[in-house]
Order: structure tokens, then C-alpha cells, then sequence
């Protein structure tokens, strides 16, 4: 498969008016070879690829990616990858420009006589596309990602801090085959709960509390992303309403994904059922993201990509939230694949009144 990707890659270049891309983000690297190491960067032109790396990789290398050529240098990553450019007679080269720092770009400028040309956009759209692997492995990830919800239905109750069940679930998803967490888990009680991005803290779980929890578990490099609200007794009946319209506009959502749809036209047929709610003004986040190796990319709701059609073997989010200050918050997110007739849902489905537990 890594093999496959490489010339894939390497297919590319003609169009895109380049001799050869190289590569430096580690996960667009893992990617395409299957090595997992650092500070290496990989040269790809149409007609071979290789790795610049030094001797700490080199057993690595060989376990992980064995049919790699392997160029190492002694003397500075970037000087040697400007040399082998010119050795081998590169003269329009593309680069990450969103991963590439300013010093980098300069070590590797003084080096080589190649014109630089800014291109993320080959691996991305690649990437934005997974294959029937990638797929399995991120419901792999889903799969446990939810044992570890209900593992957290029986195990919270008032008294309880947002940390311990942070902790619990993090031991738990690991427990379960995870090879870790794909993001730091979010646990946001009470007030907090308008917080979209409330990390856990030790705040103490109180009787009546509605908790956002969002979480997912990495699964040999593949991310799964899942927000799930409940309440811990009687909840606020505010907050019970603010549900139900979340919902709806994430079946909104769910509706309309499909292949063709942009993602501004996604955003819109979400936030559209939140605005006529009333509560337009407390959703105040993008409405889904590409989820795979990493936990935000290609394509989705979000503000890269709002003109960006969608196309089948995107996997996704759809995650409407409504946050009200000083009482709390909900966010409903689920993850889903697109299909030749629309999309197939991954993770099973949400309720459609606030859980009370």
C-alpha cells in the first residue's frame, strides 16, 4: 500500500508543474512510507523516492519501510536535501509551506539551486480520500472510542471530578486495544459546559450537571472523534431543549452530506436549524472536519474547505453545539463516511432527548 501511495504521489507531479515534492510533516511521511520516525524528509519525484534521514533511524527504517532508498547525512538535514535536489537535477521542487519552518525553508534555499514551490495540496487531497484500510481502522477506532462512553455512563456520579473521568476513560480506551488517545479528551460540567473546548479539570460533578464530553481513541494511527452530552440527574429544562434542536441539526447535517455537497452548503443546512431555533448567536464553531491520521484534515465543514466539495471516501464529522454562558452547553458529533448515495454513519446513533443518568 505505502507502495502504491508513493506513485500515486509521484503520478501527480507532471500536472502540478513539478520535478519532485518533498516531504517533511511526519504524518504525511508515515503516510506514504509507513516510517514513524522524526526529522527526516522524503523526496519524491517521478521517478523514485527517497528518505533523508540520519544514522539514529536507520534500524527504524529498515523495520518499518525496508524497500526505502535511505540517503543519510552527518552535516545538517536540510543542506543534504538541497544537495541531493541538485545532484539529481530537480529544478521546480514543491514544499509544505503550512509545515515547513522559516529556518528550514532558508538551510534548504542556501543549498539548492531548485525553484521552491508551495504544494500541500497533493498529499492532502490523498489523504482526504481513504481507501476500504483506512476506513476499517477508523471504525476500529470508533468501536472503542464507544466502549469507553458507556464505560463512563456507569461510572459517573455527583462528587465525581471532570479529571478522574478524563483519567478513567484514557486507561480504559487503552485497555480496549487503543494504541492512545487521538486528542486530549474534553470534559466540560455544569457552566463549563459552554466552553467547546473545556479540557478537564477538577471541577466537582454536582447533582443535575449536563456534561459535553468529547473524546476519541487512536487506532494504529487512525483518529476517531465523538461528542456525546448527558446530564448527571435533573437537568436545567433549557438546556433539555438546546438539545433537541442539536439533534436535529445534526440530522440536518446527516441528511444533507453527500458527494458534491461544499462544505459551506454542510455548514449551512446545520447552523440553519440552530438559527431558526433561536440560538443562531451561541453556535460558534465550525460544523464538522476531515478526521484520519490526524484529528483535523481534509475536507469538511470548516473553514479551509467551505468551497471544497465533498467526494466519496471522505470520512467526517458533523458536530453542532449551542453554548450559553453561565448555564452550560451541548454538542452532538458524529463521524461519518461519504458514499456513492450519500454518507453511512460510523458511530452508532446519538438519542434524541438529553440522556438522564
Amino acid at each position: 500500500m505505502m507502495a502504491m501511495r508513493v506513485a500515486q504521489l509521484a503520478s501527480k507531479l507532471a500536472d502540478a508543474q513539478l520535478d519532485a515534492l518533498i516531504v517533511t510533516d511526519p504524518v504525511n511521511l508515515t503516510y506514504l512510507t509507513g516510517f514513524t520516525g522524526d526529522e527526516s524528509v522524503l523526496i519524491v519525484s517521478a521517478s523514485q523516492a527517497m528518505l533523508i534521514t540520519d544514522g539514529r533511524f536507520t534500524t527504524q527504517v529498515a523495520q518499518e519501510a525496508p524497500a526505502l532508498r535511505v540517503v543519510l547525512h552527518t552535516d545538517g538535514l536540510f543542506p543534504k536535501v538541497g544537495q541531493v535536489l541538485d545532484d539529481q537535477k530537480l529544478k521546480r521542487v514543491g514544499f509544505d509551506a503550512a509545515d515547513m519552518r522559516y529556518q528550514q525553508y532558508q538551510a534548504l534555499a542556501d543549498h539548492t539551486q531548485a525553484a521552491l514551490v508551495p504544494n500541500e495540496q497533493l498529499i492532502t487531497d490523498m489523504r482526504a480520500v481513504k481507501s476500504d484500510t483506512e476506513v476499517q481502522l477508523i471504525q476500529r477506532a470508533i468501536d472503542i472510542t464507544m466502549r469507553g462512553y458507556d464505560e463512563v455512563l456507569n461510572l459517573v456520579y455527583p462528587g465525581m471530578t471532570e479529571r478522574h473521568i478524563a483519567n478513567h476513560l484514557a486507561y480504559f480506551l487503552q485497555e480496549q486495544g487503543a494504541t492512545g488517545l487521538a486528542f486530549e479528551t474534553i470534559v466540560a460540567s455544569g457552566a463549563r459546559g459552554a466552553m467547546p473546548h473545556g479540557a478537564a479539570t477538577e471541577r466537582v460533578i454536582e447533582a443535575g450537571d449536563v456534561i459535553t464530553l468529547d473524546f476519541g481513541a487512536s487506532y494504529q494511527g487512525y483518529a476517531a472523534d465523538v461528542t456525546r452530552t448527558f446530564a448527571v440527574g435533573q437537568p436545567d429544562a433549557q438546556l433539555q431543549e438546546v438539545y433537541r434542536v442539536a439533534y436535529q441539526a445534526n440530522r440536518a447535517g446527516a441528511a444533507s452530506l453527500a458527494p458534491g455537497v461544499s462544505g459551506r452548503d454542510l455548514d449551512t443546512a446545520v447552523r440553519d436549524v440552530i438559527v431558526a431555533a433561536g440560538f443562531g448567536q451561541y453556535y460558534n464553531h465550525g460544523t464538522g472536519h476531515g478526521i484520519g491520521l490526524s484529528i483535523h484534515e481534509a475536507p469538511g465543514a470548516w473553514r479551509p474547505y467551505v468551497n471544497a466539495p465533498q467526494v466519496v471516501g471522505n470520512v467526517e464529522t458533523i458536530e453542532p453545539g449551542i453554548y450559553l454562558p453561565d448555564l452550560g452547553g451541548v454538542r452532538i458529533e458524529d463521524d461519518f463516511l461519504v458514499t456513492t448515495d450519500g454518507n453511512r454513519q460510523l458511530t452508532p446513533a446519538a438519542p434524541s432527548e438529553l440522556l438522564v443518568i
